[in-house]
């Protein structure tokens, strides 16, 4: 199973039988809007803190992928969940309602494909049948956490991002019908001593061109083998600095076929979120929403999602830390 280094290879191919992405106001507005199962109009979601509307949110992006798989909640094995709050209190309390088993994750905005790729392995190794997997950020709740409360109206630099409100859940299964989860490489914690909190895409890229360089080398692939490899939320900046750094290894990857979710998630007239998307539900609703309906089409067969993370803190921050980050790829691909 162990192949090369850090890459893991599912010889059974774990199958996400039904998936399903929740999104706020903001995310209405994108491209993207019509992959989305269900869409809120306001960011509190009827509830009185931001913090329980992105509970309610993930709670709603876990209980539609399981109905969509056509499954009862007890059907369930374990839940693999992780958000951006403090103690990932969001998936903590999402599992309280499950009352499934749980894992909680952190990666912050790689924990996504953190909980796919550990999924794919109680799938694939027979530890279960069924895995829900899932993660969820808000916009107002994150910024007051790690930046400022969006209240303040602080002044944002052209590096920074907007943390995508929403959340995105999965059903793995041993067998099914949908795309099979063939491989993963786990990332390693790279810190090239960036520091600004508004830079998430500069201090994020190299993490990305690392896991993949790292997928390639092990499986002895290239990025033309793949029709769509997507990293998480690098944005504009760090999309660039991940393309130019990939071409200085001489791994230099097709346009057409590399991009970031942080781009596809919002338009270019959304002007307020700068350098492009984040947060934990970015790459997640992207993957479970629009690139699984591109998938279900025959559009794309196969992908390589590499999620990314910023391991920092309100603590580590104040402490004049850097920003250790890290970032997790998963390969899933259409099998007949």
């Amino acid at each position: 199973m162990l192949r090369g280094h850090q890459t893991w290879v599912f010889d059974k191919g774990p199958v996400i039988t039904a998936a399903a992405a929740v999104g706020g106001p903001f995310e209405a507005k994108g491209p993207l809007a019509e992959d989305f199962d269900l869409l809120h109009g306001d960011l509190w979601v009827g509830k009185d803190s931001f913090e329980k509307a992105e509970r309610k949110m993930l709670e709603e992006a876990c209980e539609t992928a399981v109905r969509k798989a056509g499954l009862q909640k007890q059907d369930i094995q374990f839940f693999l969940s992780g958000d951006l709050a403090n103690q990932i209190t969001a998936s903590s309390f999402a599992a309280r309602t499950l009352a499934v088993p749980y894992f909680g994750l952190y990666g912050a905005c790689s924990t996504s494909m953190e909980g796919l790729t550990l999924g794919s392995l109680l799938v694939d190794k027979e530890a279960a049948r069924y895995v829900l997997c899932a993660t969820s950020s808000h916009n107002p709740a994150t910024e007051k956490q790690y930046r400022y409360p969006t209240e303040y109206g602080a002044q944002r630099p052209p590096t920074a991002q907007w943390t995508v409100t929403g959340a995105g859940a999965a059903i793995l299964a041993g067998a099914g019908e949908g795309p099979r989860v063939t491989g993963a490489t786990i990332g390693r914690v790279v810190d090239m001593g960036v520091t600004d909190p508004y830079n998430m895409g500069a201090a994020m890229a190299p993490a990305a061109v690392d896991t993949i360089t790292a997928h390639f080398r092990d499986l002895g692939l290239s990025g033309r083998d793949y029709d769509l490899i997507a990293t998480g939320d690098l944005g504009r900046v760090g999309h660039r600095i991940a393309a130019g750094l990939l071409a200085e290894h001489g791994l230099a990857i097709p346009p057409e076929i590399f991009t970031d979710c942080g781009i596809l998630i919002y338009g270019p007239e959304q002007k307020t979120v700068m350098a492009g998307g984040s947060g934990c539900a970015c790459s997640a609703a992207v993957t479970y929403g629009h690139i699984m309906n591109r998938m279900k089409k025959g559009e794309l067969n196969k992908v390589l999602i590499v999620a990314t993370g910023a391991l920092l803190s309100p603590l580590s921050y104040q402490q004049k830390e850097s920003i250790p980050c890290i970032a997790h790829a998963v390969a899933l691909e259409n099998r007949q």
